[in-house]
């Protein structure tokens, strides 16, 4: 990695001060690193710091007489081996899906002949707005690559996807990068994963749901995703962006989800992460529910369709490997068991959902439980997690 280098443009927004612990962790790694200042980036964070981190010129003015004499706009956009966006706001992403130069980070990013990687942070407003969608869309197919944004509460007070990823998953992703296209094992495979909660509706304002965030079953489509794999994504209701590369099918409840799932068959592996709903309302009122004199309305449940049990026994389009999770609260291991065995699946992924940040949060601690065997993970972050799973099942179907 000491002959490696990135070039790291870094946009305006609060984000920015992230850059430096990334330019801090790639120079560790042995890394060089050239910055490009965006006038708006320079609003966050200085180009003293940013220079004594990268150890090396700051280069900010498109029109720069020295810059240009030494070194050019042209050379400069093609002296790494790959170009890295943090944070790319909505306005870089814009630019560069329309090809824009009008400063010298849009300049570069249109000049340039390498890879390019790009981390978005914005509002999730701007993030989930049409433009960005359809701007994303087109860099995607123009072949750039994308780390996060991951979900969570922003500088701007409002909650959802939009964050910057962390750095240590940028330095990953660049790495990654950096070491040339990752082994493809799963190529030719489709991989079906469900990810969410379900949502069973009362009446039109009100429903039974759970406390999913969708975080784990997001990232194992994504795992699953960069190992080659097809992924098709049945998701129930959650506020998290697609995965790169990944066919998403969004449901509400669980009969829903269940047809979605059967339409997506053949599959090689079924990754059952969503949390369904066990049961629903047997018929869903018309108009919302009033408080009256006569107290609480009577509400008569019937039991939902198993997906897990019912996608373990669909015969010959049944997934060769199916993988079903279980979120316990106590005797987890116990209660996994006896649900591989009722369900019938190949593996259960089994968690105690009443440990801290596990449940709605970014980390998980799992048994891996199959007919004869029962393996315990540490504790780790939800993509680390998905990692190691997506691994297993690349070799289980090899």
């Amino acid at each position: 990695m000491s002959e490696r280098r990135v070039l790291l443009i870094v946009g305006g927004g609060v984000a920015a001060y992230k850059a430096l612990e990334l330019v801090r962790l790639l120079r560790k790694a042995g890394v060089g690193v050239r910055p490009i200042l965006t006038r708006a980036g320079a609003k966050f964070v200085t180009p003293l710091s940013l220079s004594a981190l990268a150890e090396d010129k700051v280069y900010s003015e498109l029109f720069s007489l020295t810059d240009e004499a030494e070194m050019g706009h042209i050379e400069l956009s093609r002296s790494a081996d790959l170009v890295v966006v943090v944070p790319a706001t909505a306005d870089l992403i814009a630019k560069a899906a329309h090809g824009l130069a009008g400063d010298l980070a849009s300049t570069t990013l249109l000049a340039t002949d390498k890879p390019v990687l790009m981390a978005p942070a914005m509002n999730v407003r701007m993030w989930l707005h049409p433009a960005t969608r359809r701007n994303i869309e087109t860099l995607k197919a123009d072949g750039v690559g994308f780390v996060g944004p991951d979900e969570g509460a922003m500088a701007c007070g409002e909650f959802g996807p939009g964050r910057l990823a962390e750095p240590p998953v940028i330095f990953a992703a660049v790495m990654a990068a950096l070491k040339g296209p990752a082994p493809r094992p799963l190529a030719g495979k489709h991989a079906l994963v469900t990810a969410g909660p379900t949502f069973e509706p009362i009446d039109p304002v009100r429903g039974i749901t759970n406390r999913s965030s969708g975080r784990q079953g997001y990232a194992i489509a994504e795992a699953l995703a960069r190992l080659g794999a097809r992924v098709t994504l049945v998701s129930g209701p959650v506020a998290l962006a697609t995965p790169p590369g990944v066919d998403r099918v969004d449901v509400e409840t669980a009969r829903d989800m269940l047809a979605a799932c059967q339409a997506a068959l053949p599959a090689d592996v079924g990754v059952f992460v969503a949390a369904v709903a066990d049961w629903r309302i047997d018929e869903v009122f018309g108009a919302k529910l009033k408080k009256d004199k006569h107290g609480p309305p009577t509400l008569v449940f019937v039991e939902n369709p198993d997906i897990l049990a019912t996608l373990s026994a669909t015969g010959p389009k049944r997934p060769r490997l199916v993988i079903g999770f279980a979120a316990e609260t106590n005797d987890v291991e116990m209660h996994a068991r006896a649900k591989l065995a009722r369900k019938g699946c190949d593996w259960i992924i089994a968690n105690d959902v009443t440990e801290p940040g596990v449940m709605g949060g970014e980390e998980n601690a799992v048994l891996l439980i199959s007919k004869d065997k029962t393996e315990r993970w540490d504790r780790a972050a939800k993509d680390a997690v998905a990692h190691d799973l997506a691994q297993r099942i690349a070799e289980s179907l090899s």
